[in-house]
Order: C-alpha cells, then sequence, then structure tokens
C-alpha cells in the first residue's frame, strides 16, 4: 500500500542557505495600520527577507537613527537594503520619510518603495521623482515582493561583484609593484 505524505511547513526565512546568500536582505516596513504591518511582514517573511516593522515614519527615523545629528550615530552595524513605507500616516507621511532618507549620506542609496491605497497618479510621480525606487498600490502582492526581491539580489549581487573585482585588481596591483621593486632591489652578483 502506498504511504500518503502529508505537506510540511518549511521555515525558508530562517535558513539563509536556501536563499542562496549568507544573509537575508533586511527590509524596514512602515505602516500605522496594525494590520497593514502585520500583511506585509507576513509577505516579506514569505519571500525570505528579514523585517523590521515600525507603527510611524517618526519611528523609522528613531530606528535608523537620523532622528538625530547623523554624525554622532555610530550606523556601521545597521543594515537595511530596503524600506517599504506607506503614504499616507499621521504625523509624518510616506514622502516626507522618503524626503529625508534621501537627503541622508547615510540611507541616500537604499531604494525606498512606497505603498498606498490611493491611486493618485501625482502623488505616484512626485514620490517617483524623489527617489522613490517603486510605487505598489495597496493590497501589496506576493509577486510585487518577490520581483523586488529579486531585483534587490541583483543589484546586492552585482555590487558584490564589482567590489571583488575592484579588490582583485587592488592585489594585482600590489603584487605586481612588488615584483618591481623586488626586483629593483635585488643585488648585482659580484
Amino acid at each position: 500500500m502506498a504511504e500518503v505524505l502529508l505537506p510540511r511547513k518549511i521555515e525558508i526565512a530562517n535558513d539563509p542557505s536556501k536563499f542562496g546568500s549568507p544573509h537575508l536582505l533586511h527590509v524596514l516596513a512602515v505602516d500605522d495600520s496594525h494590520v497593514d504591518r502585520k500583511f506585509i511582514e507576513r509577505l516579506l517573511r514569505v519571500s525570505s527577507c528579514k523585517v523590521t516593522v515600525v507603527d510611524s515614519a517618526t519611528r523609522a527615523l528613531q530606528y535608523l537613527g537620523l532622528d538625530v545629528d547623523e554624525k554622532t550615530v555610530g550606523l556601521e552595524d545597521l543594515k537595511v537594503n530596503l524600506i517599504m513605507t506607506d503614504y499616507s500616516m499621521p504625523g509624518m507621511t510616506g514622502y516626507e520619510l522618503l524626503k529625508k532618507i534621501k537627503e541622508s549620506s547615510a540611507f541616500k542609496d537604499i531604494p525606498v518603495v512606497v505603498m498606498s491605497s490611493e491611486n493618485i497618479l501625482p502623488r505616484i510621480d512626485r514620490c517617483l521623482e524623489e527617489g522613490a525606487e517603486d510605487f505598489l498600490l495597496k493590497p501589496v502582492k506576493l509577486s510585487d515582493v518577490r520581483r523586488l526581491r529579486d531585483s534587490l539580489i541583483k543589484v546586492e549581487n552585482l555590487s558584490s561583484t564589482k567590489s571583488i573585482k575592484k579588490r582583485e585588481l587592488e592585489t594585482e596591483n600590489v603584487y605586481s609593484l612588488d615584483s618591481s621593486v623586488h626586483s629593483q632591489l635585488k643585488r648585482p652578483k659580484i
């Protein structure tokens, strides 16, 4: 008689080897709605991302260390690969958060995706012109998150490949310089 196999739940997000990278992409998700935060967090975790969620733009700035003078904050250990923020939030909008991030010397290169349930073209254009990587309409779909993750992985891999090649060239130059200096230092045989 054939054995019936039941489906097993596999925790992909906790096993970086299944991600194909020694580290997970870290996403900072910002939304004032508890339900939306939980939903986006779940989508990101299913897509093998490390997720930090906060409930306001102010909390996001605090997490990033941008609520104080940038020069005094130690940001070396804080590695965020993507920031996803809701547009409509009390206190500070996602657009204002986007502007502050893009004005920051430490975080200006981190992609920011703005999300909204309102399809208002001038708002979308303004966010994209300010430097948003993308503008997603809510409810965000798993395919949106996976597309973002895949494009980030490509960028990370390209960046990593470039830095490896740069180090190889630097090492090659040092060795070639070392051998030419070494040959000049050889004493002639008498």
